[in-house]
């Protein structure tokens, strides 16, 4: 089972861009399909991007689309969540997840393995 690690988030001006980074431990990362969720205070935790084990097959909730791009490089164990034109309601606490299969999942009842988290905060 691999583990993440969330890096990359800090306070940023509304239209500026951030990228975030989730690297995994473990060979087997290429076989997982990995999601960004994020959860702003008070408020339930969120789908925010996806991308399948392969980086062929993306998904993004309507509120990003356009303005975020996941993308992943298997050789680096990493995936990355490049964020531009930022807005103030982007702020909150963003979470990597990885879960195995072929079946690619919004709902995050529907991941094993998490990261810590990484905080951004949109200024206005």
């Amino acid at each position: 089972q691999v583990q993440l690690a969330e890096s990359g988030g800090r306070l940023v001006q509304a239209g500026g861009s951030l990228r975030l980074s989730c690297a995994a431990s473990g060979r087997t990362f290429s076989t997982y399909n990995v999601a960004w969720f994020r959860q702003a205070t008070g408020q339930e935790r969120g789908f925010v991007a996806l991308i399948s084990t392969s980086g062929i097959r993306t998904y993004y909730v309507d509120s990003v689309k356009g303005r975020f791009t996941i993308s992943r490089d298997n050789a680096k164990n990493t995936v990355y969540l490049q964020m531009n034109s930022l807005k103030p309601e982007d702020t909150a606490l963003y979470y990597c997840a990885a879960r195995m299969g072929t079946l690619l999942r919004t709902k995050g009842d529907d991941y094993a393995t998490w990261g810590q988290g990484t905080q951004v905060t949109v200024s206005s």
